[in-house]
């Protein structure tokens, strides 16, 4: 199978979501599947900064209306073939969708209206010369407009499907930005609600499937209280959707493998956790106890990181028989709050407002605990994560945390974490003061082998892609 991938974001060039990380997960696990695999994207600064070699073809894409688009070639580690739209003027800033100061950009349906135009363009070109993509596969409402677009195109219907990792980022514009999509008007039409338009509204009367990061969140969007206008579009146009829960890319998250960490360690010598957790003290200058427990409190900590809940509960964390690390970006009132508490215990707290990769992987190995706040987490990566590396999460209940964990029970016979459904601090604090009792049990071993044994990989996710792929592909002949 030819398998388009069109994407407003890719680990580890150009990062908003954790879909940057799904993306570039899925399109590897297709490729090792054997199939064809081609991701489109903008050009950001992020490609060449990361190292990325892309060579400029020498003929532009002509874009509707006549506009032309430079074009960049180049082919990822994976295998999968990465095609950049050059659009210095839309993308070349300091963030995907938003400022440095979390203030989303106002062009934004003009930048992602583009996105879905060139996309287009690349699709109607190759099927001209004879070398037609099987499927496109969009994600998000960033790239939503293209299965709209293709529905006015001169080639024969191409199947797509969808993906919306995040069903509150739904592609909300007034009808001022509506008009830079370069949509045309007949079509613009479908994306109207409420006085405004929708992108996902509009774009699910287009696409032959729709999935979602979990089984969880794929329930709620049948709920307009949560998903708003996508409820309805469903329930009129009779989408197919599919809950299919995320994987971690093995190669990259591996505790056996990992030349980041101190140490290396399986399910089958976990010990070896310990060493990594005393180095990572050390380095962060936090007072060396033996045997005490490190939890670590991964952000994002923005408006909906679940940042408030976290600088509540720090004091109490802190002084608690823990190590505590909280490394997050948040707006700035949220990150003098968490370094005000932190700076308050300097022996067994600290925060790290900016993270390399290298200390985001230290981080994982180290950690006993590992905590999210966030009221909603569509992909549960920072769950499967912790897991992978043996450290026990500890996650609000709801979205894909419910799809990722079993609630641990007290003689450590089941669970893979612990789960708190009050989104306040003393709740957190309570969950907390569970894990931490299992962590110190002299049965954590079993804890850590079973958390870590867990089949967390893509291949099967991607299986599972591949089966609606050839639902929509069967849909459409």
């Amino acid at each position: 199978m030819d398998i388009l991938l069109v994407t407003a974001e890719l680990a580890p060039y150009a990062q908003a979501t954790p879909a940057a990380e799904t993306v570039a997960s899925l399109a590897k696990a297709l490729r090792q599947l054997g199939h064809e695999v081609t991701l489109a994207a903008p050009r950001y600064p992020g490609f060449e900064a990361g190292g990325l070699l892309a060579a400029r073809r020498l003929t532009p894409l002509v874009l509707g209306g006549g506009a032309e688009v430079h074009v960049y070639d180049a082919q990822l580690a994976s295998g999968a073939k990465l095609v950049l739209f050059d659009a210095p003027a839309l993308f070349d800033r300091a963030g995907i969708y938003e400022s440095p100061d979390g203030e989303e950009y106002d062009d934004n349906a003009q930048r992602f209206g583009f996105l879905a135009r060139a996309a287009a363009a690349l699709i109607v070109t190759r099927s001209e010369q004879g070398s037609r993509f099987d499927l496109v596969h969009v994600h998000d409402w960033a790239s939503a407009l293209l299965p709209i677009l293709l529905n006015n195109s001169p080639i024969p219907p191409l199947p797509s499907v969808l993906t919306i990792h995040d069903i509150h980022r739904q592609g909300s514009f007034s009808v001022r930005q509506a008009a830079q999509m370069g949509l045309p008007e007949e079509l613009r039409e479908t994306l109207q609600w409420n006085g405004g338009y929708n992108v996902l509204k509009g774009a699910l009367g287009f696409v032959d499937a729709l999935t979602l990061p979990s089984e969880r969140v794929a329930a709620q969007l049948l709920d307009p209280s949560i998903s708003g206008p996508l409820a309805e579009a469903l329930e009129k146009n009779k989408t197919p959707v599919h809950g299919i829960l995320t994987g971690i890319d093995y190669a990259y998250f591996n505790p056996a493998t990992d030349s980041w960490i101190e140490t290396r360690y399986d399910a089958e010598a976990p010990e070896n956790k310990g060493r990594n957790r005393t180095a990572l003290v050390r380095e962060l200058g936090l007072e060396l106890e033996p045997g005490r427990p490190l939890l670590v409190a991964l952000g994002p900590f923005d408006k909906d990181g679940g940042g408030e809940v976290m600088a509540q509960a720090l004091p109490k964390l802190a002084r608690s028989e823990l190590s505590v690390v909280v490394a997050g970006r948040g707006p700035t009132a949220i990150s003098k709050k968490l370094a005000a508490a932190a700076e308050r215990y300097p022996e067994n707290c600290v925060f790290l407002e900016s993270t390399k990769e290298a200390m985001q992987h230290k981080l994982l190995a180290a950690a006993d605990i590992v905590v999210t706040a966030a009221p909603r987490d569509p992909s549960g990566h920072s769950i499967l994560c912790a897991q992978r590396y043996g450290a026990l999460p500890v996650a609000f209940a709801a979205d894909a945390a419910l799809d990722a964990i079993v609630d641990a029970d007290a003689e450590l016979s089941t669970g893979t974490g612990i789960l708190y459904d009050t989104l306040d601090a003393d709740a957190l604090v309570a969950a907390v003061q569970r894990a931490l009792g299992l962590v110190t049990s002299p049965k954590r071993g079993t804890l850590v082998s079973r958390i870590m044994r867990r089949d967390l990989g893509w291949d099967r996710p991607a299986r599972r892609y591949l089966h609606v792929y050839r639902q929509a592909l069967a849909a459409k002949t």
